[in-house]
């Protein structure tokens, strides 16, 4: 039985939760079982039932030119995303806690350098706007096929995927509308999906 003691910090944005650890801090190759590289790690210490539980893992490192960090987030089913706007916040944090002076953090990500300015600190809660960059509507009308039907929905990259989708109201199971989507053979990488109504032109 092999034991790893993996230093780790938890945070959230939003509610948006996630383990944060100093790729210094990793263990390294040769300390992992071969049946157990970082992906599977990750799936089991963001185990909600058997692990710590949270939405991710982060492994925070040096940003190098351009950056004061970089991050790479493995999600909880121990698959690699881009990015996470809420991530991304709770990494700014995490390495302003660490002694980066700010207000201003450069953090690397999957989709790019990203830009935060941290706007509050009280105590352990940090408030940062974030620059995620211009969105790209890559779809504005793709007729996804469900088991419901076909739903015409618009796809979107933030520096990641996003499939947004308008609704009348909020009155079915979206969260198992939601997980349909988010593995539709559509998108073999998964993707974000957001259920969203227009009240006016100027308000969802």
């Amino acid at each position: 039985m092999t034991i790893l003691k993996i230093p780790f910090l938890k945070a959230h944005g939003a509610k948006n939760d996630f383990l944060l650890t100093s790729a210094a801090d990793l263990p390294r190759p040769a300390d992992l079982p071969t049946a157990a590289p970082l992906a599977e790690l990750a799936r089991a210490i963001c185990d909600r039932h058997t692990g710590i539980g949270a939405d991710g893992w982060l492994h925070v490192s040096p940003g190098g030119e351009g950056a004061d960090g970089e991050i790479r987030l493995f999600n909880a089913d121990g698959s690699v995303a881009e990015i996470s706007g809420n991530g991304t916040r709770c990494a700014a944090a995490f390495l302003v806690y660490q002694g980066l002076p700010g207000p201003d953090v450069r953090i690397r990500t999957g989709a790019g350098v990203k830009h935060l300015r941290l706007l509050e600190r009280t105590g352990l809660h940090f408030r940062f706007e974030m620059n995620m960059g211009a969105p790209e509507i890559r779809s504005q009308h793709f007729n996804l096929p469900l088991s419901s039907g076909p739903r015409d929905v618009t796809l979107v990259w933030v520096g990641n995927p996003q499939c947004a989708v308008p609704v009348e109201n909020f009155d079915f199971d979206w969260r198992k509308m939601g997980a349909e989507i988010e593995s539709n053979p559509n998108f073999p990488d998964r993707t974000n999906v957001s259920f969203f109504r227009a009240r006016d032109r100027h308000a969802l």
